[in-house]
């Protein structure tokens, strides 16, 4: 019960904490993270915490306050009303959530918490780096936190799994890395994901990419077109790809494969598969292979590859050649053109013994369009290339951009000026979309948009 969850040093009086400072007098006020540092030690010695964490925190809250305040009182503390405030908002941030990092993560406009070591924490907010006043006691203390995020989802890290991805339970995408690796002490990087997903509309605000060039990609996704988007880090690769994703009619089956689960689909018939590291033995360890390999066996209509990054990428082309057509999945990549090789790369790593050009002809009937995003100097992203893999040309991939953006130069406040532009080049898809029912003007290809 919560009640016996709260007794401390199991006195029958909870009024009259006092004992626990009796053989340590009050002290001259002090700093006030020396303050909190006691009084949260103090706390966490004598409470199950345990059992605090399962049960209501508003309840719990509710009950340890009277606590901290004779706690307080006992140290004679001299403190104001809003410092008490927030002494109790940190101790039950440590209590209940990520400690020092939990008000970056209740704030929605941060996109990247970055905590380079104990006492260096970058956030990114509204595509623009920055340096916070926020910072841990110590190396062991920024562990308790790493810790207690890769716990939640069944991962580890430890001197032989120095680092680890991982996720929120609301899907922000973790990596944290320690030493030996790490010659500073531990590092994290938390990518965030709103409470209030990017919709598509929200690319058009945000002068991502035009309107005509949305409703191009939404016939491509309902037309079941193979897809491939590229792009650098941050660049918003997942984003886009959650949002293609929700023109999945809701009739198809979908399965999806990633290394750490981000993808956010709302559809109903979805079964999201995610890899395992190996034990502390060393074994039991699930590859991105292995899954989409498993994938092709649960009757899929389209698989979703989280990203490609190794020979997985050969079971990924398999699927798109083989029936799952509207598949799609993310690489890194610096363009349409740099995708292409990366993947050649990557299908090699699967050790198949097939030439050069054969693995080509077999990316080119895989692959339809490759979506290529990229984050601009102001920290915005934009599809920069709508391209279209047209078939062979003797030993070459032939492609065709049907969008693309044209960065003219840095207007004022430091934003990127440019337009969004069609080439005039109609698909050779158009027909396949038409006979779907699919219905994409013929003028939407002559578009032009300007940002400024």
């Amino acid at each position: 019960m919560l009640k016996r969850a709260l007794i401390i040093n199991n006195s029958p009086n909870p009024e009259k904490p006092r004992e626990l400072f009796e053989a340590n007098p009050p002290a001259a006020p002090d700093s006030f993270p020396d303050l909190k540092n006691r009084i949260q030690a103090a706390v966490m010695k004598s409470l199950n915490i345990e059992n605090l964490r399962t049960g209501d925190r508003a309840a719990i809250e509710r009950e340890l306050n009277p606590y901290i305040e004779n706690f307080l009182l006992a140290e004679a503390a001299p403190l104001s009303l809003g410092e008490r405030a927030r002494l109790v908002a940190e101790i039950f941030d440590e209590l209940f959530g990520l400690g020092p990092l939990q008000p970056l993560l209740d704030d929605n406009s941060i996109s990247d918490i970055l905590v380079n070591d104990p006492q260096t924490v970058y956030i990114e907010r509204r595509g623009k780096l920055q340096r916070v006043d926020i910072s841990f006691r110590d190396a062991d203390h920024l562990m308790q936190v790493i810790t207690r995020i890769v716990s939640r989802v069944g991962r580890r890290i430890d001197e032989h799994s120095p680092m680890v991805d991982a996720r929120l339970l609301d899907g922000s995408r973790v990596n944290a890395i320690i030493p030996p690796l790490a010659l500073r002490g531990p590092s994290l990087s938390i990518r965030r994901f709103g409470r209030n997903p990017l919709t598509a509309n929200n690319l058009t605000e945000n002068r991502s990419c035009s309107p005509a060039m949305l409703e191009l990609l939404k016939g491509i996704v309902r037309g079941r077109l193979n897809v491939l988007i590229s792009g650098g880090t941050g660049s918003g690769k997942t984003t886009l790809l959650n949002i293609l994703s929700g023109y999945i009619p809701s009739t198809e089956r979908i399965i999806t494969v990633e290394d750490a689960a981000e993808l956010q689909l709302h559809q109903e018939h979805v079964v999201s598969l995610e890899t395992r590291p190996p034990s502390v033995e060393g074994r039991g360890a699930i590859s991105q292979r292995q899954l989409v390999v498993n994938a092709l066996r649960m009757r899929p209509d389209r698989i979703v590859v989280g990203e490609v990054r190794a020979a997985e990428a050969m079971d990924m082309l398999q699927a798109m050649n083989t029936g799952h057509e509207g598949s799609m999945s993310t690489i890194h990549a610096n363009s349409p053109r740099d995708a292409l090789d990366r993947l050649e790369t990557m299908v090699s790593m699967a050790n198949v013994n097939v030439p050069e050009s054969a693995i080509r002809q077999y990316m080119a009937s895989a692959i339809n369009v490759i979506v290529q995003v990229s984050r601009m100097s102001d920290g915005t992203r934009k599809i920069v290339n709508i391209s279209e893999l047209e078939g062979m040309e003797q030993d070459i991939i032939v492609m065709q951009d049907i969008f693309t953006f044209d960065k003219y130069g840095i207007g004022p406040n430091d934003s990127v000026v440019g337009v969004f532009r069609a080439t005039g080049v109609k698909p050779s898809f158009y027909e396949k979309l038409r006979v779907s029912g699919i219905h994409i003007p013929l003028d939407l290809f002559e578009d032009e948009m300007e940002v400024c």
